[in-house]
C-alpha cells in the first residue's frame, strides 16, 4: 500500500474511533508547526527524499505524505501523491501567494492566521488574495434555497443542516 493510501486511510477513519480523531487533531498541530518554521524562516523549498524531509519537520513518512497532500496545490509544480515513496527525491517549492488562498479556501485559519505571514506578505497583498478568495467563492457558488437539499450532501434540508448555523 501506498503512503498515499495510508494517509488516505487514515482521514477516512478518523471519525470512526477516538484514537483517529486525535490522530487528525495532532496532525492539525504538527502542520501548524511546520508551517509557522517555515514562514518565520522564509524556507519555500524543501529538498531531499521523503524520509529526509519528514524527519527533518518531525512527522512520520505517512503523515508527511498528508503534508505534501494538503500543500500541493501551493507548489509550483504539483507531486503525483500516488506516486510518494520513502526514498522518492523531492522538490518542493511553495509559492506564498497560492499557499495563502489556498489555506483561505480550506478555512485554515490557524494557518493563514499566523503572524509569520506578516514578514511574508504584505497586508496590502493579503487583502488583496482574501478579496479574490471572496470573489471566486461567491462567482461559483449558487445560493442555496432553506428547503432545497443541502449541498454537503446530508440528504437534509439546508435550514437543518448547514444553514442552521447561519
Amino acid at each position: 500500500m501506498s503512503l498515499y493510501e495510508q494517509w488516505s486511510e487514515q482521514l477516512e477513519k478518523q471519525n470512526e474511533s477516538k484514537e483517529h480523531a486525535d490522530f487528525f487533531a495532532q496532525y492539525l498541530e504538527k502542520e501548524a508547526i511546520v508551517y509557522k518554521k517555515l514562514l518565520a524562516e522564509k524556507r519555500f523549498v524543501l529538498e531531499g527524499t521523503l524520509l529526509e524531509l519528514a524527519e527533518e519537520v518531525g512527522m512520520d513518512p505517512i503523515t508527511f505524505t498528508g503534508f505534501i497532500d494538503g500543500g500541493n496545490t501551493s507548489f509550483s509544480e504539483e507531486q503525483v501523491l500516488e506516486e510518494l515513496e520513502e526514498g522518492k527525491t523531492l522538490s518542493l517549492q511553495f509559492v506564498p501567494e497560492k499557499l495563502f488562498y489556498n489555506m483561505l479556501r480550506a478555512k485554515a485559519n490557524w494557518l493563514y492566521g499566523l503572524p509569520e505571514w506578516d514578514a511574508i506578505l504584505s497586508e496590502e497583498t493579503r487583502r488583496d488574495i482574501r478579496m479574490k478568495y471572496n470573489q471566486d467563492t461567491r462567482a461559483t457558488s449558487d445560493k442555496v434555497g432553506r428547503n432545497d437539499p443541502c449541498p454537503c450532501g446530508s440528504g437534509k434540508k439546508y435550514k437543518k443542516c448547514c444553514g442552521a448555523s447561519v
